[in-house]
């Protein structure tokens, strides 16, 4: 099988199965004298697209949407830098005698692999300074990392990489450049894309949006196990796959094989043990704990009230009474007074005073008899 370029970035791109057409754009362009290539326009989008997805599920896994924002000005340009590390680790021979090529990343050369490995060692650091648990932070960071790598992988086919061997079969991509030949090959940035879009519509629909989590991790375990299955043979088909040195092995194959077994080892071992529910479900306790206690410092202010109620009113009533005994006293006299007061002791025992005039009468009567007689 003949030897192809890795990068055909003038060549025309068909796809048999399609019809008979293709489509030939430049890789670049220019804005004031800048050139700009559409791989990073690509990445670029996916990058926003995956930050504004993160965003909107963050409340999912118990994190605000704010704080998303403030991890990606620490994962950017962590991920940045552990994307081309993992690269000239695997290319040292080409770097270690002229060190300042590193620094030429425009030139490309970076693998997302790395990007990943120093994205986690970033969540890890920022969750834990944010006491937020790491594994929640994880789960919504693989669900948008997953997104964005459906769209990152098109930045492959308008740059006209990441493709695999020659091959004949029925959805093979052909490239043509000028003055040559068609060349067929495995369009395995499609293979990726594909893969990775059925395990996002796993992630959202299945574990965030019907919140089938059992513990903070479990969507990023995952992620590490979906990716790691498709990266593992599609990286076999691939024609610039980093290998590690002196070996045959490819260094992408194997951290992808590693990640599946890990993962699925450790779904299938966690799916029998008990878990601490997700820090969603506690922080939604927390956050309702102080509504709760005031509701029931609410409820209890009106019974006590009601209690203290006819107390109140019968301590009122008393100098109503009084003051309502007082005024009508003038009105009625001291006979009307007496009488209703004291109606009892009127009726059984003789008033002093009436007493007292009785006898006056009664001695004037006899005094008036006796003169009459004499």
């Amino acid at each position: 099988m003949d030897s192809i370029p890795t990068m055909m970035r003038d060549a025309a791109i068909s796809f048999p199965m399609l019809g008979d057409w293709s489509v030939n754009f430049p890789a670049s362009f220019e804005v004031f004298g800048f050139r700009i290539y559409l791989y990073g326009v690509v990445m670029a989008i996916a990058f926003i697209v995956a930050v504004l997805y993160a965003a909107h599920k963050a409340p999912k896994v118990g994190i605000k949407g704010d704080d998303i924002y403030s991890l990606v000005l620490w994962v950017l340009p962590m991920a940045i830098i552990g994307c081309r590390l993992y690269y000239v680790a695997s290319e040292w021979d080409r770097y270690k005698d002229n060190l300042i090529e590193i620094l030429y990343i425009r030139d490309g050369g970076i693998a997302m692999y790395g990007g990943i490995i120093a994205g986690v060692i970033t969540v890890y650091i920022w969750s834990r300074a944010k006491k937020i648990p790491v594994g929640a932070t994880l789960d919504i960071a693989g669900s948008a990392l997953i997104l964005g790598q459906v769209i990152g992988r098109w930045a492959n086919f308008v740059n006209r990489e990441a493709f695999g061997y020659q091959t004949d079969i029925f959805c093979r991509m052909g490239l043509t450049r000028p003055g040559e030949a068609t060349v067929y090959v495995h369009p395995t940035f499609l293979y990726e894309s594909l893969w990775n879009l059925a395990g996002f519509l796993i992630i959202n629909f299945f574990w965030l949006k019907k919140d089938r989590r059992k513990y903070d991790g479990q969507v990023f375990i995952f992620y590490a196990m979906w990716y790691g299955a498709g990266r593992s043979w599609i990286e076999g088909l691939r024609t610039d796959s980093l290998y590690i040195p002196g070996t045959d092995l490819r260094v992408s194959q194997v951290v992808a094989a590693v990640s599946m077994i890990a993962g699925l080892i450790i779904l299938l071992y966690n799916s029998a043990r008990r878990h601490r529910e997700p820090y969603v479900l506690r922080a939604a306790v927390a956050a309702a704990a102080p509504a709760a206690q005031a509701a029931d410092t609410a409820a209890e202010a009106p019974a006590e009230g009601a209690e203290s109620e006819p107390a109140e009113t019968a301590e009122a009533a008393a100098p109503a009474a009084e003051t309502a005994e007082a005024a009508a006293a003038p009105e009625t006299g001291t006979a009307a007074e007496a009488g209703p007061v004291e109606t009892e002791n009127s009726a059984d025992e003789p008033d002093s005073d009436s007493a007292h005039k009785g006898d006056n009468i009664d001695k004037t009567e006899s005094t008036q008899e006796e003169n009459k007689n004499a």
